[in-house]
């Protein structure tokens, strides 16, 4: 079950503004706050994604950043069979 494009938005609208907020009040370099908003912000723009190309086939310009830090993990996980 797809969800509406306009709903996923509004989500990734949301998480974008409390990326904002976590950024401005960040307590250090690794707030752990920032960070769940990033990963917020993947996640809401991923299923975003999902439900426009669902609903209308389209897709947008923008791709998820990933570091070869996270490459690495995903790829001892694929190699561990998790």
């Amino acid at each position: 079950m797809s969800i509406d494009p306009r709903v996923a938005l509004q989500s990734l609208v949301s998480a974008l503004e409390e990326h904002l907020a976590a950024a401005a009040s960040r307590r250090g370099d690794d707030d752990p706050a920032v960070e769940a908003a990033y990963l917020s912000i993947a996640d809401s723009f991923e299923a975003y994604e999902e439900s426009l190309y669902d609903a209308y086939g389209e897709v947008t310009p923008l791709v998820i950043y990933e570091d070869d830090e996270d490459e690495a993990e995903e790829g001892q996980e694929a190699a561990s069979g998790s």
